[in-house]
């Protein structure tokens, strides 16, 4: 196996717009009107957050709620409305009683009430409800995150070593009480700062890519403390660059009803990774 090299190109104008150019496309996907800064609410379901696993309504969501068995049941009344892929489940208006489940760990659907969506999920083992309403104040208040300039010396060559079998890898999450647990496939190896440095790989949301949480030496000083991730796509040899340059704040980074999960112990690095998002100015001004 080749041994992993070390980038130290200079920022070029065409880097930099590059850059520019996807993290514009990136504050524009995160401030979409029903996206994780318009959740309002983060509601548990589960018998260990609901004393006998009782049914209840729920802040900002029509319907009755309550699960048993891996199904969510919801009962509608009079008057409420819930669609699903754009078919009422109360179709008369008179009430109804609607499931859904199972639903894989990870997984979920999205159901629309009014101007809101509501999400319907299984994080941690445990079925949670978000609400997504539009007119969220973390929202309209949104301005950006702020990031580090962008730097071609933090686009480093590496190389992706997979495993011989997936590993299960099990880490916290922002949300104490609960573990994920992610199948790797394998490393990512490069050198930064003179040192030679390892992170345990996940799979990406969109074929062939890896995503990779981590933190470093500035994480908690001018980058948000719990997580960061950075996706990347190997070649067909391993090869692979990882562009720190686009790393990018999870949800946790931003309001306190998300679930993200945090990086696996060896992904916490010693390094300095001064590039990237830093702390949203939401937790700059609660620190």
């Amino acid at each position: 196996m080749s041994t992993p090299t070390e980038t130290a190109a200079p920022t070029t104008a065409a880097f930099t717009a590059a850059w520019q150019e996807w993290h514009a496309a990136h504050e524009r996907h995160r401030a979409d009107p029903h996206g994780f800064l318009a959740v309002t609410h983060l509601h548990w379901l589960g018998h260990s957050h609901r004393p006998g696993g009782a049914a209840a309504p729920l802040d900002g969501v029509p319907g009755t709620w309550s699960v048993e068995n891996d199904v969510v049941t919801v009962v509608l009344g009079p008057g409420e409305s819930l669609l699903r892929d754009g078919h009422e489940l109360n179709p008369d208006g008179a009430g109804a009683t609607v499931t859904f489940g199972p639903i894989a760990e990870r997984d979920g659907l999205d159901l629309k009430a009014g101007d809101a969506v509501v999400e319907l999920a299984k994080r941690g083992g445990e079925y949670i409800v978000r609400p997504r309403h539009p007119g969220n104040p973390l929202l309209n208040e949104y301005r950006g995150t702020p990031a580090y300039a962008p730097d071609a010396s933090f686009a480093v060559n590496g190389t992706f070593v997979p495993f011989a079998v997936l590993r299960p890898t099990t880490v916290g999450a922002a949300v104490e009480g609960i573990q994920h647990v992610y199948e790797a496939p394998g490393e990512l190896h490069f050198t930064l700062a003179s040192q030679d440095l390892v992170l345990t790989a996940f799979n990406g949301h969109a074929p062939g890519t890896l995503s990779v949480l981590f933190t470093d030496a500035t994480s908690g000083k001018t980058t948000y403390a719990a997580n960061r991730s950075l996706t990347v796509t190997p070649e067909a040899d391993g090869s692979v660059v990882l562009d720190f340059n686009r790393a990018v704040n999870l949800p946790c980074a931003y309001t306190d009803l998300a679930t993200c999960p945090l990086p696996p112990a060896e992904n916490r690095l010693s390094v300095a990774i001064e590039a990237g998002e830093r702390i949203p100015y939401e937790r700059q001004e609660q620190q």
